[in-house]
């Protein structure tokens, strides 16, 4: 791909262009026509203004128009002189405005930062990208060891296609730095993704350590420097970006590789329009660009494994070994208790936080539940308040302050470690910062502590998971799922000689199965006809849709697996599966109700 953005002489377009106003509602998504003057020296990916309505607003210049209407408004003028995408970026644009069902507006707003004029300068775009040696000299000794291993190193050394790779504990960094320098090794560009980025998950510092002034963290900072950085790189200066969500989008040439890290986190689906999830877009980019997709995780989703990818996976297994162990009263089972009294370095996963919930009003007899809202009320920090809206908690019925608490929680899980332990006992929750277990520590903790924490969080005596029967109690499609990656990468804290613990009364489930396993394959074997028996299957499209009255029946008429209505007030709202090659037509049907004011909004992949 070669960006018009640091092309040394774009093309200058004149004459009836297509522009995407800035204007992101799905009513509006469609180009709209205008005279291009060819002294404004604007071309393919050019910001201009343009009149609409009688108002002036900013546009994206899309190419020539395919017909030119009678009439046509003038563009009034170029305001940047930076092209913010090419036909090849366009061509991405697109696929994500259709496949979420997301004003293009949107989508090419996401896709570069907010702009700072003052960080443009004249002749923007025309450095040399950087091809040839690179700063690591790519060595395959890791990947030829792996299953499939040799497969994926031949690939990234120039050929095209996905894989998914679930590296060994002890090589999770190192295979994205051999993967990213395979591909450089190449003369080709590489994005690494990660989920998050405070705080910096090892993948990331080991992949901008290794390549040095080669690579940039696209990511954090403030607004001028975070567009100083894609000018750069769209400048060509750095062939490797390493950053979250957006950096999926970084304007590389001749890109070679897109590395998801974590592929399975939560953090790689977007959160507000256009909605996009990483792992789609990366395996979409990756084959437009001609280069490899990889998705890594320990325990990856069920929507890479239904895509049947070649799996690379260490020929032996690393795993430390998982003992099942049936909970004793407040999940404190004997054998449990004396391996963390023997521990130097653990780690108690404790799901739920606080020290208990209340669950009777000791005035009323009442069940318990928030004043405000209803909600569900916790003893956390020798107070209760309601879990949803955050209120002191009163009962309902009666206003009193007086509740019958039911023991548990991360706190307690506290007390009573710390009673029975030789070593420290630290607690961390949500707002903490998280970092690795020290020297004669042990660490009670939710899900909220089990990060990319690289090598220094290894090597524990002891990993314990309480409460695992929870995951199947809990809400949501994916909640198990959600689960068992949690206990994957905390178990994998363990030492291969250490002990992984898992309380459980179900010790025959698929995912505790997996886990003792070290290997997801059975829960994913398990879980597909599940969810697909449910109606949401693996792979397929979901979109949550609002609008008025008559939104129901108008979805009824188009082609989808599930479709489920409800309410909420005067809105109606509609949860739809499709199969991918539907989607394209219900995405034109869903923006032609949105100009007939039947659907107010779209959401995509909502969380389930």
């Amino acid at each position: 791909m070669t960006s018009a953005a640091r092309s040394p002489s774009p093309s200058i377009l004149c004459g009836p262009v297509d522009v995407c106003v800035d204007r992101p509602v799905l009513s509006l998504d469609r180009p709209f026509t205008y005279d291009l003057d060819q002294d404004l020296g604007a071309g393919l990916g050019s910001l201009v203004q343009v009149p609409f309505h009688g108002r002036t607003v900013r546009g994206w210049v899309l190419g020539e128009a395919g017909e030119a209407p009678p009439r046509m408004l003038p563009v009034k003028r170029l305001v940047s002189p930076v092209r913010f995408f090419d036909e090849h970026l366009l061509e991405l644009l697109r696929w994500v405005s259709e496949r979420y069902v997301a004003p293009l507006a949107s989508v090419i707003e996401r896709a570069s930062p907010p702009r700072v004029a003052s960080e443009e300068v004249s002749g923007a775009g025309s450095s040399p990208f950087r091809a040839g040696r690179p700063a690591v000299e790519a060595n395959a000794s890791l990947l030829t060891a792996y299953r499939n291993g040799p497969a994926l190193a031949a690939t990234l050394r120039g050929g095209r296609g996905a894989f998914v790779v679930r590296p060994a504990v002890a090589d999770v960094q190192s295979v994205a730095v051999e993967a990213v320098a395979a591909a450089r090794a190449s003369g080709r560009s590489a994005v690494v993704l990660v989920p998050e980025v405070d705080p910096l998950p090892a993948t990331a510092a080991s992949v901008l350590d290794a390549f040095g002034d080669e690579a940039i963290l696209f990511a954090g900072g403030s607004k001028r420097s975070r567009y100083r950085t894609w000018l750069e790189i769209a400048d060509g200066v750095y062939p490797i970006v390493v950053g979250s969500r957006p950096a999926v989008f970084a304007p590389l040439d001749e890109l070679g590789l897109v590395y998801v890290s974590r592929e399975s986190h939560p953090g790689h689906r977007e959160d507000r329009s256009p909605y996009f999830h990483v792992r789609d877009v990366a395996l979409r980019r990756a084959r437009l660009a001609e280069g490899v997709c990889v998705m890594s995780a320990l325990c990856p989703s069920a929507e890479a494994f239904a895509l049947g990818l070649p799996e690379v996976a260490p020929a032996r297994r690393s795993w430390p070994p998982v003992e099942v162990l049936t909970p004793g009263p407040e999940g404190r089972a004997p054998r449990l208790a004396a391996a963390l009294r023997a521990a130097s370095r653990a780690f108690v996963y404790a799901p739920l936080p606080g020290a208990g919930v209340a669950r009777v009003c000791r005035n009323c007899g009442e069940p318990a539940a928030c004043a405000a809202c209803g909600g569900l009320l916790r003893a956390e920090e020798g107070s209760i308040r309601c879990v949803v809206c955050g209120a002191d908690g009163r009962c309902a019925v009666c206003g009193s302050m007086r509740f019958g608490i039911v023991p548990g929680g991360a706190e307690r899980v506290e007390s009573w470690v710390s009673r029975l332990a030789g070593a420290a006992v630290r607690r961390s929750g949500v707002g903490d910062r998280p970092h690795p277990v020290a020297d004669r520590e042990i660490l009670v903790g939710g899900a909220e502590v089990v990060k990319d924490l690289g090598p220094a969080a290894l090597g524990l005596d002891v990993v314990a998971i309480l409460d695992a029967d929870l995951a199947a109690r809990r809400p949501g499609l994916s909640a198990r799922e959600r689960a068992l990656v949690t206990w994957m990468e905390a178990a994998a804290w363990a030492t291969p000689s250490g002990r992984a613990i898992v309380q459980t009364r179900s010790s025959n489930d698929p995912a505790v199965q997996a886990l003792v396993a070290g290997n997801p394959a059975r829960f994913h074997r398990a879980e597909l006809p599940r969810r697909t028996e449910a109606g949401f299957p693996p792979g397929a499209a979901v979109f949550r849709v609002a609008g008025s009255d008559g939104l129901a029946r108008e979805l009824e008429a188009l082609a989808h697996r599930t479709l489920l209505v409800t309410s909420a007030g005067d809105e109606t709202l509609c949860l739809l599966a499709l199969d991918a090659q539907d989607v394209p037509a219900f995405g034109r049907s869903v923006r032609e109700l949105a100009g007939r004011g039947v659907v107010t909004r779209v959401e995509a992949e909502p969380h389930l």
